[in-house]
């Protein structure tokens, strides 16, 4: 927290933690960790203001916790999406009610290397090490001798090549036995297809599990929960649409199965801890707000929470969207939300490789007061589906993008559909389903949604009454 002396920053008070907590439940389980047993490696730089340790979950490996107290900025290993997460809270309630547990110790790496991420643009110089070295990850790798059995190692990249070549021939495969699914469909009639259409797109997903297609095969399982969505006279031609978009999803994969979007595309996505250490990830840090949330249960058993960020200004440019993606069994319930519509935040975010990011995690949120001008680098174009027609240039078999749109309203036509209409009266756009009747006709200074090509699905919206969120 800027202004607090250093003195009170490391006197850190149980209202502190209350007041940056992201929830009750969050705080709740903070309290259940405070155990001894729980942590190993409490350290403490006062000069730095830094503090770590690590806390055993349910893994094989303890998450590694860290908190810079000179402004309650923090950092876990944890998978959760609650910025502190209860591992963070725990570590600062223990700093408040115990501090003797910490012990002062020269910064581990893995700390250093965070700070000198997080204060990259202050010009600040980064801690110590336990070496005295650099809290570059790369130096301290450089300084490291470890014996390496040329042998082996050659041995290893020659099967592991062998394994990816394989693989891709499986893939390969797969795509071409869906191209020819899709002939045979359209040779049958649509008719057909319409009225078979949860055992057909089952059949071929299983065979392009199989294939080790993973990410089309969720694709064709959530094709029938799309198309039946839509009125009954504009099934076939969603249909077609879906197709064509399939067949050139995987043309383009086959010309370039390296690329990392187009794989995560066909295949599958690349792990949060890949993204996280890459050199070559977009790094975006800035003030961002929420948009809006979208959690949805999948044929394979799976639940979806989706919520996109919108970039609201701040040191560098970054994409006008961001999109926090997890996946969880939904034989575990529904959990709890880590965001609030309308909410803004400090934060770096570091996106996924692709001709067009969106997709991101965070890497560090920070609960510091946000300053500074809130408006948008990203100015809202004459025409709002310029952006959706930019996006298809890039990626022809993308289903949706978010877009945004600024002074309209939201009203009903003679059927009872709902439209959005620019203030000036010069774009209209439908939408995917009628809000509540609270939203209707209230004048939206500012509203974010997703745009499939044929209809709009609002996410949430700025008004002169607050901020308004729209459910599914």
């Amino acid at each position: 927290m800027p202004g607090l002396s250093k003195t009170s920053i490391m006197s850190l008070t149980r209202a502190q933690l209350e007041a940056m907590a992201p929830d009750q439940a969050a705080l709740t389980a903070a309290g259940k960790l405070l155990k001894p047993s729980n942590w190993s490696g409490l350290g403490i730089d006062a000069e730095a203001s830094l503090i770590w340790g690590e806390c055993q979950g349910s893994g094989a490996n303890p998450y590694r916790v860290m908190a810079d107290l000179s402004d309650l900025g923090s950092k876990c290993t944890c998978p959760s999406r609650k910025f502190p997460c209860k591992h963070c809270l725990a570590l600062m309630w223990m700093k408040a009610d115990t501090a003797d547990r910490f012990t002062t110790a020269p910064v581990p790496d893995w700390v250093a290397e965070w700070l000198s991420r997080r204060r990259k643009t202050s010009g600040a110089a980064p801690p110590k090490t336990q070496g005295g070295a650099s809290a570059s990850l790369a130096e301290s790798a450089a300084a490291e001798v470890v014996e390496i059995d040329p042998e082996a190692e050659a041995k290893k990249a020659a099967a592991a090549e062998k394994r990816a070549a394989k693989t891709g021939e499986t893939v390969a495969a797969a795509t071409e036995e869906l191209e020819a699914w899709i002939a045979d469909q359209l040779r049958l009639g649509l008719n057909s297809f319409l009225g078979d259409l949860h055992p057909r797109c089952r059949k071929i997903a299983s065979r392009l599990v199989d294939g080790k297609a993973a990410s089309l095969a969720s694709r064709l399982d959530e094709l029938p929960a799309r198309v039946l969505a839509l009125p009954v006279d504009e099934r076939p031609d969603a249909v077609i649409a879906e197709f064509s978009k399939l067949i050139l999803l995987v043309r383009a994969w086959r010309a370039s199965p390296e690329d990392a979007s187009l794989r995560r595309d066909v295949v599958t996505s690349e792990t949060r801890e890949a993204v996280l250490s890459s050199p070559d990830a977009l790094r975006a840090r800035g003030l961002w707000r929420v948009a809006g949330e979208r959690i949805q249960t999948r044929r394979d058993g799976l639940v979806s929470h989706a919520t996109w960020l919108e970039y609201r200004g701040g040191a560098q440019t970054s994409p006008p969207f961001a999109l926090l993606l997890d996946f969880y069994p939904a034989s575990a319930g529904k959990r709890s939300s880590a965001f609030t519509g309308g909410e803004s935040m400090n934060a770096e975010l570091v996106f996924y490789p692709s001709r067009t990011p969106l997709r991101a995690v965070i890497w560090e949120r920070q609960n510091a007061p946000i300053t500074g001008s809130t408006e948008s680098p990203h100015d809202v174009a004459a025409d709002p589906l310029s952006t959706w027609r930019t996006q298809l240039s890039q990626s022809p078999w993308t289903l949706e993008a978010p877009m945004r749109l600024h002074r309209g309203r939201i009203g009903l036509d003679a059927a009872g559909k709902a439209w959005w209409q620019s203030e000036t009266g010069a774009c209209h756009l439908p939408l995917s389903t009628v809000p509540e009747r609270r939203v209707l006709a209230l004048q939206l200074n500012h509203l974010a949604g997703l745009w499939n090509g044929a209809r709009l699905s609002p996410l949430g919206a700025e008004t002169g009454m607050g901020w308004v969120n729209f459910d599914d």
